[in-house]
């Protein structure tokens, strides 16, 4: 049994300012620190499975005498039970570290992903559209709260207000809100099953988007009607036409046109090679040019700036509404998009 000590009162322990250590009394083993800096902290000195423990109570004043013998009663009561206080209390503040690291917010997990992933998506206008699809449809239900609390009833609640109004939307969002949870898992942030997962989950609350969707495509011209119109083009001024002309030699993407810089074409092979970091499918693209379409490079690199091939007239590339807008004066309702499909270039050839 510890040796018991006389029981000082308050203002007695207010004094003790000489540094060592002083048993109060009252309780057992318990002990106010004096250090020579002048800090003061209260200490219970037990036995904690045969062996003796120094249990730290808190620093004094902030805890006062009476609080520290009743913080040393309930230690007491704990070993007597069985209980070894100094590691609960141990275990106690290691789940609240861990509780604080994963109190991160749905909006600051969206924000690190995109951050981290957008150096490997195909453009600049994709981490705007996942941007803008959160800040628009999933932040204001669910931007602020903890990634770990985030369950089925809270995506849906995202999710249900678009799902047949602005379907395309939906579909791009909810991939975007498990990718991001799938991301908060991995970090520890979050645990158990995605809430935003598809198949066999939302798939059974939610229609198919494919059952819902009016699927609006662009208008397309015909193809009986491409000869006249290239005669037209041909006629039109301005490297807004030449730009949608060779598009239509090459059945290249606008983008693809629009970045195109000298350095990408071979006169004497006649080939347009685009490197890997301009495909949608990050692969280095060869094009083969018909004669038609190599005039068109030929005359546009005497008047090019900086090297851009179809170059705005301040320098650098056309803008992403150029081609359209040709078509527009040219009172064509259609888009100037090209796509790589069957028969393409046969098609073509059979008009130059």
């Amino acid at each position: 049994m510890p040796k018991k000590a006389a029981e000082l009162d308050v203002l007695t322990v207010k004094n003790l300012t000489e540094p060592g250590l002083y048993f109060v009394g009252g309780v057992a083993g318990l002990v106010l620190q004096v250090e020579p800096s002048g800090g003061r902290s209260w200490i219970l000195r037990v036995q904690i499975g045969g062996k003796r423990r120094d249990m730290g109570l808190g620093g004094y004043p902030d805890v006062p005498l009476a609080r520290a013998r009743e913080k040393a009663r309930d230690a007491r009561d704990k070993i007597r039970q069985g209980v070894d206080p100094i590691e609960e209390a141990r275990t106690a503040r290691t789940a609240l570290k861990l509780a604080q690291a994963s109190a991160v917010t749905f909006r600051s997990a969206a924000k690190t992903y995109i951050e981290t992933h957008e150096a490997g998506w195909r453009s600049l206008k994709h981490a705007q559209q996942w941007r803008g699809s959160l800040e628009n449809h999933a932040h204001p239900h669910i931007g602020d709260m903890l990634v770990r609390d985030i369950k089925l009833p809270d995506v849906i609640n995202v999710l249900e207000p678009i799902w047949h109004s602005k379907t395309e939307t939906a579909t791009r969002l909810r991939g975007r809100i498990e990718s991001i949870l799938d991301w908060a898992t991995t970090k520890g942030y979050r645990d158990g099953l995605n809430p935003a997962r598809w198949k066999g989950h939302l798939s059974n609350l939610l229609p198919a988007p494919n059952k819902i969707a009016n699927e609006t495509h662009f208008a397309a011209m015909p193809v009986d009607e491409i000869g006249a119109f290239m005669v037209e083009l041909r006629k039109a001024a301005g490297t807004g036409a030449r730009a949608l002309e060779f598009g239509i030699l090459t059945a290249a993407r606008s983008g693809e046109i629009r970045g195109a810089v000298r350095q990408e074409f071979d006169l004497e092979k006649a080939t347009w090679t685009i490197p890997p970091e301009r495909m949608k499918l990050k692969r280095r693209h060869v094009v083969p040019l018909s004669a038609e379409a190599l005039e068109i490079v030929r005359t546009q690199l005497e008047t090019a700036i900086d090297d851009v091939v179809f170059s705005a007239p301040r320098g650098g590339p056309l803008s992403d509404m150029t081609l359209n807008a040709v078509m527009r004066r040219m009172e064509r309702p259609y888009a100037a998009q090209t796509r790589y499909a069957a028969g393409t270039r046969e098609i073509l050839e059979c008009y130059f």
